[in-house]
């Protein structure tokens, strides 16, 4: 049911069309490419399963979990609870 000027289904279109920039969005922050043998940031091996399973791997799992604990204190509110907003 279209509500004023919008035609039938107008609504579906635009979730649908958010959806859809919100998975390419995604899509284009995976790795892509060869993996590296060792991290660029300390020199340690990585793993051959970690290698295959994420294509484009740059850091080992150690410098990879420091590097998003270091995103996540960035004081960035990504949950946007109203709660967390009034502190």
């Amino acid at each position: 049911m279209a509500g004023g000027w919008s035609r039938d289904g107008a609504v579906q279109d635009q979730i649908d069309a958010s959806v859809e920039d919100a998975v390419q969005s995604a899509r284009s922050r995976l790795g892509a490419g060869d993996s590296l043998s060792h991290c660029e940031e300390c020199d340690a091996p990585i793993p051959d399963a970690r290698r295959r399973a994420v294509p484009g791997v740059r850091l080992c799992i150690e410098c990879q979990s420091q590097q998003e604990k270091q995103r996540e204190s960035s004081g960035i509110n990504r949950r946007a609870s109203k709660d967390s907003q009034l502190r």
